[in-house]
């Protein structure tokens, strides 16, 4: 994680960027970096392992509206160096695995990667937040070359699964319907809803295994018997 001298100079950076238009330029071209990033480790494991731990990508800039109020949440005045300083997901990527397993995999590959910086990792997989939300946060900055300076730019990356994310979707629309102040029963249902979530994540991933082994097994009796062909 940087220090205080190391975040100070970052925001130097941002001294001549005095529009949002060249601020979310900024935002955009991280959010490009990464991207491209992720779909080539994507790809090198398929090539090496034939298979894809990433089933989506999904990528997004906070709206102008956000920004304000989570500025205004933290009880900062609206500014781009507050901007930049407090909020950590104006750019944010989410990765849809189909496993638990794929997260952390996919966690260490974006952790290897030498011209990204991991900031923080939060777990909410491990540590789940009481309403029952799970996900895998890690805070990353990526340099972005201009044409005169490189500038260090902050984007979140979440990684999920297919389960967690249409779990956390409904959370999101309630959240919002209700202004954070949902009704009880709702609330309990959610956390419910969680642990059925779970309970799918857990029984997809051993189904998965299962499938895996007889498809290594079958594989090996095919190998063993076209060697005893040979010798026949």
């Amino acid at each position: 994680m940087r220090s205080e001298q190391q975040v100070e100079a970052a925001l130097e950076s941002y001294e001549d960027v005095d529009s949002w238009k060249t601020i979310i330029f900024l935002y955009i071209a991280a959010l490009k970096e990464v991207g491209t990033k992720l779909e080539i480790l994507n790809d090198e494991f398929q090539h090496v392992h034939q298979y894809n731990p990433i089933e989506h990508i999904k990528t997004r800039i906070k709206t102008p509206d956000s920004i304000v109020k989570k500025l205004k949440r933290y009880g900062h005045e609206t500014s781009i160096e507050n901007m930049v300083r407090y909020v950590n997901d104006i750019a944010g990527v989410r990765l849809i695995c189909s496993f638990t397993s794929d997260i952390y995999r996919l966690a260490e590959m974006i952790g290897n990667q030498s011209d990204l910086k991991v900031l923080s990792i939060k777990d909410y997989i491990k540590n789940p937040k009481e309403s029952g939300y799970k996900s895998y946060h890690m805070l990353v900055s990526v340099p972005i070359f201009l044409s005169d300076s490189v500038v260090d730019t902050k984007v979140e990356i979440q990684i999920r699964t297919i389960a967690m994310d249409f779990w956390a979707s409904l959370e999101h629309k309630i959240y919002y319907k209700f202004e954070g102040h949902a009704p009880d029963y709702l609330e309990e249902e959610l956390k419910a809803c969680a642990d059925m979530v779970d309970m799918r994540d857990a029984k997809m991933f051993s189904l998965n295994e299962a499938i895996t082994a007889f498809a290594k097994e079958q594989r090996q009796d095919e190998l063993q018997g076209q060697t005893e062909e040979e010798y026949k």
